[in-house]
């Protein structure tokens, strides 16, 4: 039969494919556009079980904060090349499900996987958009964040997006959050303080520090002291509060933020980038 450039045009504006490829969808389905739509679903299925022991590296990150700023969320979605991660229409995705997880605040990526997205949902989205473009794509990583003031920073080419929750909310609490965003960015820490270390990694940081005691010669009833001395730096290189602040070494992040306003601290943090 045949197919009118007027409907190839409207399934590739719908879809995101191919021209070829709507107008071939189409033709297998006859003409009727809702069954060239699945047609095109089923291609990125096929294509997405070939591509799923692929790497996918590259992508997008971004991070967003609702209006009254108190909530924000990060979504990376990943692919497997740099040049798709730059196209206009990839990273437009990336902001229409940002959007998205920011409006429904779903609690885990599996339910924004499930959430509705036009007249499928955002994992179907994810698997047709494999067919479209012939890589590996997925919804590497969802956070959300609840505070009294939230505050967000992507980092440059959307590499990198950080949220940070503060105690206190206030206009003048945003340029002291977005500082800290930033020293999350650049000095990646482990946990907000050593409370939120992960008992595995402080065991096994003490151990390291008993070995290199032990091979400087000393003595074996010291070795615990010692251990727990570099453990000690071991948290303030790492927990956030307990850093030295990027932009002032004289001072941890935490002095920082009591010289903006007395009390004020950070309740949490959330950090995705890619690789």
């Amino acid at each position: 039969m045949s197919i009118k450039a007027a409907d190839v045009k409207a399934l590739r504006d719908q879809t995101g494919a191919g021209m070829m490829d709507c107008k071939k969808a189409l033709t297998e389905a006859n003409g009727d556009f809702d069954k060239a739509i699945e047609v095109l679903r089923k291609k990125g299925q096929k294509l997405s079980a070939k591509r799923a022991d692929r790497e996918a590296k590259e992508g997008v990150v971004l991070a967003k904060v609702s209006e009254d700023g108190k909530k924000g969320i990060i979504v990376k979605l990943s692919c497997e090349t740099d040049f798709v991660a730059k196209n206009e229409d990839f990273i437009g995705l990336t902001d229409t499900f940002a959007n998205l997880a920011l409006e429904k605040f779903p609690e885990t990526k599996e339910a924004l996987l499930n959430e509705s997205y036009d007249d499928s949902t955002v994992g179907e989205k994810i698997v047709e958009q494999v067919g479209v473009i012939g890589e590996k794509v997925e919804l590497a990583n969802y956070e959300r964040l609840e505070a009294p003031q939230v505050e967000a920073y992507i980092h440059m080419g959307n590499k990198a997006g950080v949220l940070v929750g503060l105690n206190k909310a206030a206009d003048d609490y945003s340029e002291a959050g977005k500082n800290v965003a930033m020293q999350v960015a650049a000095m990646k820490p482990l946990a907000l303080n050593k409370d939120g270390v992960d008992s595995s990694i402080v065991e096994k940081e003490v151990e390291i520090g008993k070995e290199i005691a032990r091979k400087e010669g000393k003595p074996e009833e010291l070795l615990e002291r010692i251990a727990m001395g570099k453990l000690n730096k071991f948290f303030k290189e790492n927990t956030l509060l307990d850093q030295a602040y990027v932009k002032d070494s004289k001072m941890s992040v935490q002095q920082y933020l009591d010289s903006v306003e007395k009390g004020l601290t950070v309740t949490d943090f959330k950090h995705v980038k890619l690789g």
